[in-house]
Parts: C-alpha cells; sequence; structure tokens
C-alpha cells in the first residue's frame, strides 16, 4: 500500500534580522487555521541572524501572539527542484483578539501606505531589485555580465525564472552581475505591499533554487571587504486616487512633479535616521562607501548610480510614454533589511516632505567626495552613517523616525543591532564577511 505525503504550507513573518521564520501546516489545514492563525511569541522579534535572542529584551518569557495568513499573499511553486511544492503565506502578527501587534513589520507598512493615501490620496507601486552569490558552485570564470557567465550556471537561471512566474511574483530580469558569481533579479512593480511580499518570496525561492542545485544563494551586502556589493534597490513610483501616473512632471527637475520631489526632499532629509532600517547589517556599511555604486551621501541624482536617490530612465521607442515608466530608486538598501520596515521608513519619510511641502532637493552632478564642506552643505549633502553603531545613534536622535513607532518596537530593534554589532566587534572585516555570507 502506498501513503501519499501531504504537503506543508508554512505561514511566515520576516524578522528584524530579515530573517523569514514561521509554521507550517499541512496544506488541508490551511483554510481551517486562516481565521485564528498560529500561535507566536512577542520575543521572537529579538532572534538574531545567529539563532540566539537577545537578552535583557522588552519582552521575556511570557506572553503570546498569533501569525494570520493572508491568504492572497500566498507563493507556491513546484519548480524548485525540492520533492515537495514550496508554499508560503505571508502572514501579520497580531493581538490574541485579532487587533494589530506594535512588532508587526507587515503591518507597519500598511499603515504608513494608509496613511500616506489618506494624506495626499498617493498610492506607491514598488518594486525590489536583488543581488546576490552563489557559493560552492565551482563555476569557471566568466566576464561580468556576460551571456556566457549565465550560461556556465544553466539550468539555474531559467529554473529561477518559471519557479518566481508559477509562485506569481512576476520575474522581469536575471542577470550575471559585475561581481564574481554574482547575479541579479528583479520584478515587475506591483502595489507597494505585495512588492515586499515578493521581496521575500524572491530571496526564499532563489535560496531553494541554489540549494537543489548543490550550490548557496548568499545576499550578504558583502561577501568578502574587497567584493563587489550586494544591493536591493527599491523602486517606487505614485498613482493618484484615479490610478493615473503621478511622479513624473516633464516641467519639474529631472521630471519630477512637485510631490514626488517632496517626497524626495523627506527621504534625504531623513536618510541618515532610516539607514539603520535599510542596510541593517555591519557588514552593510563595507558597501555603503564613495565610489562603490551604492550610497554614501544624501543626494538626489539624475540616472547616477553613486546617488542614494536615483531618478531611473525612462524610454520614448515607439513613442512609449514616460509617465509611466518614471520611478525613483532608494539604494541605501541590502537583505539584511526587512523589506516591510525598509519600504515603510521610506513611506514615512517621504510622507513627512510632502506633509512640509518641501520643495524638490537638487540634483546633484559631481563627486561629493571631491567638494568643499561648503558645497556640500549648500547641495544638502550629508554624509550617511559609517557603522552599524552609528547608523544606530543617527536613528535614536531622529525624534521624528522613532516617532513613528511604538517605543518598545524602537526599543527592540535598537537593542537587537547594538547586540549584534557588539557581538561581531572583535572580528575583523574579513570575518565579518566571511559570517554574514553564511547568514544570509
Amino acid at each position: 500500500m502506498t501513503s501519499t505525503v501531504e504537503p506543508l504550507v508554512a505561514v511566515v513573518t520576516t524578522d528584524l534580522s530579515a530573517i523569514t521564520r514561521g509554521r507550517s501546516v499541512v496544506e488541508s489545514k490551511l483554510q481551517k487555521i486562516a481565521a485564528t492563525g498560529v500561535g507566536w511569541l512577542q520575543a521572537n522579534l529579538s532572534l538574531t541572524p545567529f539563532n540566539s535572542i537577545v537578552d535583557p529584551n522588552p519582552w521575556g518569557s511570557s506572553g503570546d501572539v498569533r501569525l494570520l495568513p493572508d491568504l492572497n499573499a500566498r507563493f507556491r511553486t513546484t519548480l524548485t527542484g525540492s520533492a515537495t511544492p514550496f508554499d508560503m503565506v505571508a502572514g501579520n502578527i497580531v493581538e490574541l483578539d485579532g487587533s494589530p501587534w506594535v512588532g508587526c513589520t507587515r503591518t507597519m507598512l500598511k499603515d504608513a501606505l494608509a496613511e500616506l493615501k489618506a494624506a495626499t490620496g498617493l498610492s506607491v507601486i514598488a518594486a525590489f531589485e536583488h543581488e546576490f552569490h552563489i557559493a560552492d558552485a565551482g563555476f569557471a570564470p566568466g566576464h561580468s555580465m556576460s551571456f556566457a557567465a549565465l550560461r556556465r550556471a544553466d539550468p539555474f537561471a531559467p529554473n529561477l525564472m518559471a519557479a518566481l512566474e508559477e509562485a506569481g511574483v512576476a520575474p522581469e530580469v536575471v542577470i550575471a552581475e559585475f561581481g564574481s558569481d554574482q547575479f541579479e533579479v528583479t520584478h515587475e512593480p506591483a502595489d507597494a505591499l505585495t512588492a515586499a511580499d515578493r521581496a521575500v518570496a524572491i530571496r526564499e525561492i532563489t535560496r531553494e533554487v541554489a540549494r537543489t542545485a548543490g550550490w548557496r544563494a548568499s545576499f550578504t551586502p558583502k561577501a568578502a571587504p574587497d567584493a563587489v556589493g550586494n544591493g536591493v534597490h527599491i523602486h517606487f513610483s505614485f498613482v493618484d486616487e484615479a490610478g493615473k501616473p503621478a511622479t513624473y512632471d516633464p516641467k519639474g527637475p529631472g521630471g519630477l512633479s512637485s510631490r514626488a520631489g517632496a517626497f524626495c526632499a523627506g527621504v534625504l532629509r531623513h536618510l541618515p535616521g532610516i539607514t539603520a532600517m535599510t542596510a541593517s547589517s555591519v557588514s552593510s556599511y563595507y558597501r555603503l562607501k564613495p565610489h562603490s555604486w551604492s550610497s554614501s551621501y544624501t543626494w538626489l541624482a539624475d540616472r547616477d548610480r553613486e546617488a542614494s536617490l536615483r531618478i531611473c530612465p525612462t524610454v520614448t521607442i515607439g513613442g512609449r510614454d514616460p509617465a509611466k515608466q518614471y520611478n525613483i530608486e532608494y539604494r541605501a538598501a541590502d537583505a539584511t533589511g526587512n523589506p516591510y520596515l525598509s519600504l515603510a521608513a521610506i513611506v514615512r519619510a517621504g510622507l513627512e516632505g510632502l506633509k512640509a511641502k518641501l520643495p524638490t532637493p537638487p540634483l546633484v552632478t559631481g563627486d561629493p567626495t571631491l567638494m568643499s564642506e561648503a558645497e556640500r552643505t549648500k547641495l544638502g549633502l550629508v554624509r550617511l552613517p559609517e557603522t552599524l553603531p552609528a547608523a544606530l545613534d543617527a536613528l535614536t536622535a531622529d525624534s521624528t523616525v522613532t516617532g513613528w513607532f511604538a517605543p518598545v518596537f524602537v526599543e527592540t530593534f535598537v537593542g537587537l543591532k547594538r547586540h549584534e554589532s557588539e557581538r561581531l566587534a572583535g572580528l575583523d572585516p574579513v570575518a565579518v564577511c566571511d559570517l554574514y555570507r553564511t547568514l544570509y
């Protein structure tokens, strides 16, 4: 007699270490548990990437919450190469009575988007662009961004795209990137919450497709101190209440509408304070340096990949409408940042700029490191934090940023990240990169 193994569905949340964790049920029980969810602990918010819980933390050993699946955020595919389907549902963490829990980052993003829409009528369209390295594959050397570099990994790329497509991620492009054994995968723009859900799915599906090939996919910010960094570029644009593009104005600086310009001004004003949330590890700050095509200053530019906020190019081939393509790219982020929290912080900062009706920041050209301090001050260029402890100091110093979140959440986040920084304080950059390469 043969028996059939019923596949599992994981109800997941992504924590402050950007690790996706959760509980699994057999597929036939998913609908049954959808109304009340599965059990979860408040103290899980203090889990480190080293699989320990920060002690002390604000939560302690008592108390319970529920992890409630959002069935509209289910990602299922049979094409990863694993023996059973990849099946994952993003969840919201709620209190036992179903009310939102202060530590749920997915709810934080939903709330930020709702407040933006209520205040301005604008909705955010977003996409996450992921870079990663493949380890343990033994690839022959290949040229950066070359056709051959992608083909030497065959059938990894087509398998990954097929799995992402079947899971509903709507992938766009996969390439062999600039770095050694580095790749990049992108997805189609979507409403901001869906985009953040897709970011989680992309990371987990990529890891599984690599694992079934006998390799490891790592989204670490720096595989080695001198390696090309792995960023997560967060693209955003706006539509109005009628669903029409609201980011582009051909008369505005660089094509920015006045509202998009005010949003960018708010992001730049609070960028030092939110950097710890979007680039959340010790090794993140090996990447955020001048001349590394990442980010180093509070800088808005037109198509310059050194800028923290980059106006992306539009295509007019065949009379295509720039307004439908026009978007801004936030570049001071990587995969050690929780995608919900990263995007929530960007939206909150931008909303502050809209509320204050800030003018569009100047479009900066040139190299800030070659400018005088007076020139940088005139252009509003402030150096981003250069270490994780400095980023946490900038966060706690910005009362506007900390005011977006419950005090106990800020306490948890800062305590977690200070613990992470202190734990690695005795390691040199090579050892730090080696560790994060295995963790992410």
